[in-house]
C-alpha cells in the first residue's frame, strides 16, 4: 500500500490547468483523440525542446508536474510503461530509410528508443537514482506501478515516479486499423457506446504519478494494490483471481463503492466488461473513462487519475457514469482493465 502524491496529467482532456475535475469536457469527432499540449517552455528550456519529439516533452512536462504537486524534490526511482514508445520518431528514420534513401538523421533515432522518456526525465531532474522502462504492451504501466510497490514496500525506495505514455500517429492507426483494432470511420467520443460497431476509439495520453511511503498534504488516495493475469485458451477465471485480489486486503466484493471499466467502444470486446460487472458487482455504480482519452496501451493511466480525484475530492462527475446507480460512498474504487480479452489488470484504490 502506498500514496499517490502527485499527479500530472496531459490528455485529449483539459486536465493540464484544470479548474476543476472534469469540469469542462473536451468533445471529439475523430479518428483518434489527440492530446491538448501545454506551453512546453514552461517546463522546458526552449532550447532543449527543439531537438526533443512530442513524446518526450509529454513525457518531461507531465513528470514535472506531478513532482511540483508532490513538492517533492528528487524521487528515489523513475520508472515508464509505454506500450509503443516514440511511433513518430520511429516512422522518421523508417521514412528516411525507405522513401528517401538517405543518410539517417541521428536525433530520431536516439529518441526512438523505449527507454527514452525515462531517460530524459532523469536528465532533466538531474536523478542519478533507478531508471527503468517496461514495455509490456497494455501491461507497461501496470508493471511499472507493481516494480514502484514493490519498492517501497522493502524500502528501497521512499518516493517513486511511475509514468504512463503513449502516442498515436495516422500511419500507426492506419497500418493497426487493418486488423480491426480501430474504428474505420470517425466517432463522437461522448457517443461512442451508440455506436455498436467493431473497433475501439484510438487516443494518446502521457501520465505521471508520484507514489510514496507517507501520507502528504498533496495525497489524492492509497494504491493498495495492483494485478495482471493473461488469459491463454480461456484459463483466466475472474472469480477465484477478483476474491484473491481483493480479499488480501480485509475487502469483500461488497466493499467496493465504484468500479471503473475500460469499454472503448469496440462492440467485439464491450460485452466482456458488463458481463464482469453484472456477475459480480451487481448494483454497484460503474463508471468509464475511455471516452474521454481513447484507448492506448497505457490509458490505464488516465483511468487512475480519474480514480484518485474522485476520492480525493469526493466528487463523481455525471460524464462518467455507465449506470443510473449513485455510490452510497467513496471509499473503495476498483479499476478494471482488458485488451481484446487477453491482458486482464485490477487496480485497486482506496480513499485516505
Amino acid at each position: 500500500m502506498s500514496f499517490i502524491n502527485g499527479i500530472g496529467l496531459i490528455s485529449p482532456q483539459k486536465t493540464v490547468a484544470p479548474t476543476e475535475f472534469l469540469e469542462e469536457v473536451a468533445e471529439y469527432t475523430a479518428d483518434y483523440l489527440r492530446c491538448i499540449e501545454p506551453v512546453y517552455r514552461t517546463y522546458i528550456d526552449p532550447i532543449q525542446s527543439r531537438r526533443m519529439s512530442r513524446l518526450v516533452k509529454m513525457g518531461i512536462t507531465a513528470a514535472k508536474m506531478s513532482i511540483a504537486e508532490a513538492e517533492l524534490a528528487m524521487p528515489d526511482a523513475i520508472i515508464t510503461g509505454t506500450g509503443l514508445g516514440s511511433v513518430e520518431d520511429t516512422e522518421k528514420i523508417l521514412g528516411d530509410l525507405i522513401i528517401t534513401e538517405k543518410f539517417l538523421n541521428p536525433t530520431p533515432f536516439i529518441q526512438s528508443t523505449y527507454n527514452t522518456i525515462s531517460s530524459q526525465v532523469a536528465i532533466q531532474l538531474k536523478c542519478l537514482n533507478y531508471n527503468s522502462t517496461y514495455v509490456h504492451r497494455t501491461f507497461s504501466f501496470e508493471s511499472g506501478l507493481i516494480d514502484g510497490l514493490m519498492q517501497i514496500e522493502e524500502q528501497t525506495a521512499s518516493d517513486v515516479l511511475v509514468g504512463a505514455i503513449d502516442e498515436m500517429t495516422m500511419n500507426h492507426l492506419q497500418i493497426t486499423r487493418r486488423v480491426g483494432q480501430w474504428k474505420r470511420e470517425p466517432v463522437n467520443n461522448l457517443t461512442l457506446l451508440q455506436t455498436k460497431t467493431p473497433g475501439a476509439l484510438a487516443g494518446e495520453g502521457a501520465a505521471f504519478f508520484v507514489v510514496g511511503a507517507e501520507k502528504q498534504v498533496s495525497t489524492y488516495a492509497m494504491l493498495q494494490d495492483v494485478a495482471t493475469c493473461i488469459n491463454i485458451n480461456g484459463s483466466f477465471r475472474p472469480d477465484s483471481f477478483l476474491r484473491d485480489f481483493t480479499g488480501k486486503h480485509g475487502l469483500s466484493l461488497q466493499d467496493i463503492d465504484l468500479v471503473i471499466l475500460g469499454l472503448n467502444g469496440d462492440c467485439n470486446h464491450d460485452p466482456t466488461y458488463l458481463q464482469f460487472a453484472n456477475q459480480y458487482f451487481p448494483g454497484k455504480s460503474l463508471a468509464w473513462y475511455k471516452h474521454l482519452c481513447g484507448e492506448y496501451h497505457t490509458a490505464t493511466g488516465f483511468g487512475l487519475y480519474v480514480a484518485a480525484n474522485i476520492l480525493k475530492h469526493q466528487v463523481y462527475p455525471g460524464i462518467l457514469h455507465l449506470n443510473q446507480v449513485r455510490p452510497t460512498r467513496l471509499k473503495n474504487i476498483l479499476i478494471y482493465n482488458h485488451f481484446r480479452n487477453v491482458n486482464h489488470s485490477f487496480l485497486l484504490v482506496k480513499g485516505c
